[in-house]
Parts: C-alpha cells; structure tokens; sequence
C-alpha cells in the first residue's frame, strides 16, 4: 500500500514541475533584455622583458699563449757543386729569428773601410697582392796585399697577383752590380796597374710566371715561367741567357699523378777571347709518375735531353720509404742534370777567371742511398751516401802565361775536366725550436778516385763543414754564429808543382738587440780566429773584422 501511495505522489508532483517550467518560461519571453555592468576592465598585454644589448668588455688576460710548431724536413741534399766563396765575402746578418715587419733600413760601419746599407719596401693592398723592393749596397778595403777591395751594390723588386680563380701572377727584376780587384799576385816582382786589375760585373734578370695553386677540375697543375738575363764585364763580354719552362702535372687520384714538361736554355756569349759568338743551348722534355702516399714516395721518370743537339737519355727516379714514420726513411735515388755553362755562372764560382773561349755545360751522374727523419718534432736528419760522376767540369787554374810571355798569374783560366769520378758522403743534422733556437749542421765529402784529363781536381774543395746557431737569448735579444771548415784545393804552382791549401777554421758570431719599438743595434764579427788562408791560390781572405750599426724598422 505504501509503495502504492508513493508512485501516486510522484504522478501527481512531475505535472506540477512541468506546469510551473513552461509557466516561468512564458514570464522571460515578455521581460526586456539589458546588460548590467558592475565594472570596467581593459584589457592589457603583458609588457615584454627587453634584451640588454650593451656589451661588456671581455676578461683581461695576460697569460702569454702557447703554440704547437710542426716542423717538417725542409734540408735539400744537393749535388755537390764547386763552392762559391770569394776570399773578400763579408758575411753580414743582422743575427735576427724573424722580421714581422719588412720596412726597414739597416745601416753600418766597420774596419777595413767597410760601409754597410740594405732597406726594404713592403706594399700590401691586399691579401692577394704584393710588392717587395729589396736594395744593399757594401764594399771593403785592405790594407794589405795592395789592392784587395771588393764592392756589392743591388736591387730587386718581386711581386704577385692572386685572382678569385687562385692563380698566381708573378714577377721579379733585379740588378746587380759587383766590382773585384784581381790582387792576388808576387807585388815584388810584378808593377800592374790599377785599372787593369778591375773586374767589374754587372747583371740584369726578369723573370715572369703563372701557375695555378689549386688542381684544375680535370685535376692539372700548370706553371709555366720564363727568365731572361743580361750579363756583361769592363772587358767587352756579354752574354743573353733565356730560359722557358713548361712544366704540367696531372693528378689521377689522390695517390698518383703525371708529370711532363718542356724546358728550353739558350745562352749567347761574345768576348775578346772568341772569334764569333758562342751559342749554348740545353733542351729537355721530363716525364715521370708520382705515387705518394702515408708510406712511400715515388719519383719515377726520364728525361730526353738535347745538349747543342748531342742527344741523351737521363734517369730520374727517387725513392723514399718510411720504416718508422716520420722519424726514419729510406731514400733512394739515381738522378742526372745539367749545370748550364755560363759566364755569369763560372763568376759566381770564381769572380777572378779570365773571359772563358768556350762554354760547356756539366752533367752530372749521382747514385745514391741513405736515411733521412724528423723526430720530437724539433730534431732533424739527413745522411747519404752514392757515386757522382761529372762530365765536363770545370776546373779553375791560375793562368801563368808561357815561358816566353809570363804572367802573373791573378787570373783564373778554365779546364774542363772530360770525366771525373767521386764517392760522396753527404749528412745534415739539427734542431729547430719554433723561431726562438736553431742549430744545424752540414758535412760534405768528395773523395776524388780517377780523373780522364786532368792530374788533380783543381780548385774543388773536398771536405766542407759548417754549423749554424740562431738563437732569440731573451726578448729582444739574438745571437748569430756561423763555423766554416774545408780541406784546402789542389792548385798548380808556377813551377809546375802540386800545392794544397790550407784547411781553415772559420768563426764569426752577431748580436742584435731592440732598443725600441723602432730601433736595433746589431754588431758582427768575421773570421774571429783571425786565421790566414786563401781559399783561391795567391788571394789571401781578410783577417780579424768587425762591424755594427743600427736597424731602423717603419712598419706600421
């Protein structure tokens, strides 16, 4: 009954709801719509923090910066050649590791009456072109033997051009100017005069190149150069020197390239000595393949040569293996090259020979093997041994005339020796320490065993030795030092006899210290043992000298 009830209750109290809803609903559709505001609000976007773009000045740091130097090899094992030391050479240096700047004048004085003056010219507009202009001028003066003077004047320009493409354009003109007394004779026995002692050279060079510093998209290389030269004495000599060199490499891949060249020589020479002009010309075509990787080098080539249309076969192969990375490699080699005979080159070797009647050029045959490193990153070495053979070298002879016509013998005359074989002993030792220390050494020996034409080889230093010291001391402060030793040449007395120079010891040492920002003082000493020697028969070299001065640097 309850549950009855209860349902009963609810039918009833559902309809009344629903009558009171739509009753209400009825009421609202009538009433007017209004908006009641109760306050006012504006609506706002939150202000951005703002960046503090004023910079602050970075931490001062007066820790002086270490850097890592990798030096590599950078010796050359050469073929020996006569050595060009001339009795009144006056080795000058201003005993410095490294100029920053090359704007400079360097002026000075010393014994023997010895003016010294060298300036250079920096012009960089850009990192892709430059000029330099280097000019010197010294000369000496002593007092005895009569007549031992010796002067040095000239000038060069080089400069270079570096295009978007990476090719570089090049060029270089100088002048030289070197004047010599021939002194070296009996001043007792023989009264010549002055003027007729002069031997006055005078030299201008050009030379112009290109070449790309980037493999083309083919993968070539190319870097063609040509150099003209114009040489003449107080004597009536002339001499035209032109050279052309063609040279093209073509990479095949990263390990293995080509290489094929055209180089021509042509020199034209005219004395009192020849009858007509004398023409010298070497032509040669070089071929080779490189292959170069992590652990070998090799240089595998020929090189057909035309020697004034004499024609020859010359090898070029060179090997190195490295055993032991950088700190050991084998080298292996057997090689042959010309040395052109030329009149400006036989007076860079002997500035007191007489105007040569002909011009013959040397070739040279070098058999070789050795070992050659660099190890802790600052010590280097280098040692080989082999067989040379030269043709047609020549020989320097104080020329004493004829019995009928005697001379004084204070020129040099020419004798080309046909064949002239030698064992050679070549090493080269040292340690580089960044641009602050550097110590090397150079040992060189020739053991003549047979000649074809001549008794001796004449002229020719067998042994040479010589040290090099640079060393920065303190801030501002260097020290130079060179040592020379040599075994004296073989030379022919007037009487016929066989005579042997002296084996000389040779020490001169430098110093050159800051001041201040723009001044140095430099002081060199030559031949500090003060020894007596002649490394040319009858022309004794200075003694004990002495010079200093003052180096003015105008760089910015």
């Amino acid at each position: 009954m309850k549950s009855c009830n209860y349902i009963k209750s609810i039918v009833f109290i559902i309809p009344g709801i629903f009558s009171l809803f739509l009753t209400t609903q009825a009421q609202d559709t009538l009433k007017k719509q209004t908006i009641d505001i109760t306050s006012s609000f504006k609506p706002e976007i939150k202000e951005a923090a703002k960046i503090n773009f004023v910079a602050e000045p970075p931490t001062p740091d007066s820790a002086k910066p270490t850097f890592s130097y990798n030096i590599p090899v950078t010796s050359l094992s050469l073929v020996y050649q006569p050595l060009a030391v001339s009795p009144l050479a006056l080795r000058i240096d201003s005993a410095a590791a490294k100029w920053d700047a090359t704007n400079f004048v360097k002026l000075g004085f010393g014994n023997y009456l010895t003016p010294f003056a060298q300036a250079g010219l920096s012009f960089n507009n850009s990192k892709n072109a430059n000029l330099n202009i280097l000019a010197h001028y010294t000369s000496s003066k002593g007092k005895t033997p009569k007549y031992q003077e010796y002067a040095d004047a000239g000038v060069s320009a080089y400069g270079s051009l570096i295009n978007a493409a990476k090719q570089e354009l090049y060029g270089k003109v100088s002048l030289d100017n070197d004047k010599y007394y021939r002194y070296g004779y009996d001043h007792d026995a023989y009264q010549l005069d002055k003027s007729d002692l002069l031997q006055r050279f005078i030299g201008f060079d050009a030379n112009v190149g290109f070449r790309n510093t980037l493999p083309t998209a083919f993968g070539l290389k190319y870097h063609p150069d040509v150099k003209l030269s114009f040489f003449t004495d107080n004597h009536s000599g002339r001499e035209f020197n032109a050279v052309a060199d063609l040279p093209l490499e073509k990479y095949i891949n990263d390990e293995l390239s080509l290489k094929l060249g055209v180089n021509a020589d042509y020199t034209r020479y005219s004395s009192q000595n020849t009858p007509r002009d004398v023409n010298n010309t070497i032509f040669t075509i070089p071929v080779a393949v490189r292959f170069k990787n992590d652990m070998v080098n090799i240089h595998g080539g020929f090189i057909p040569s035309w020697d004034n249309s004499a024609f020859r076969l010359l090898p070029d192969l060179m090997t190195d293996f490295k055993l032991g990375g950088e700190g050991l490699i084998v080298q292996l080699g057997w090689l042959m090259h010309y040395d052109k005979g030329s009149y400006k080159r036989f007076t860079s070797i002997n500035p007191y020979i007489a105007q040569p009647a002909q011009l013959l050029n040397t070739r040279i045959n070098e058999t070789y093997g050795g070992i050659k490193g660099t190890f802790l990153e600052r010590f280097f070495y280098n040692a080989k041994v082999g067989l040379v053979q030269f043709f047609n070298m020549p020989l320097f002879v104080n020329d004493y005339g004829t019995p009928g016509v005697p001379l004084s013998g204070n020129r040099f005359s020419i004798r080309n020796e046909a064949k002239l074989n030698a064992f050679q002993m070549h090493g080269e030792v040292g340690v580089i320490q960044a641009e602050d220390f550097s110590l090397t050494g150079r040992f060189n020996w020739l053991l003549f065993n047979k000649q074809k034409t001549e008794a001796q080889a004449w002229g020719i230093t067998p042994r040479e030795f010589n040290a090099t010291l640079r060393w920065q001391i303190l801030n501002g402060l260097w020290l130079k030092s060179d040592l020379f030793f040599f075994e004296g040449a073989k030379y022919i007395n007037r009487n016929g006899s066989v005579g042997t120079g002296r084996h000389p010891v040779d020490l001169s040492a430098g110093l050159e210290f800051k001041i201040t920002r723009q001044f140095n003082l430099w002081v060199q000493a030559n031949n500090v043992f003060n020894n007596k020697y002649q490394r040319w028969n009858q022309y004794d070299v200075y003694g004990f000298n002495i010079l200093g001065g003052i180096v003015y640097n105008f760089s910015k």
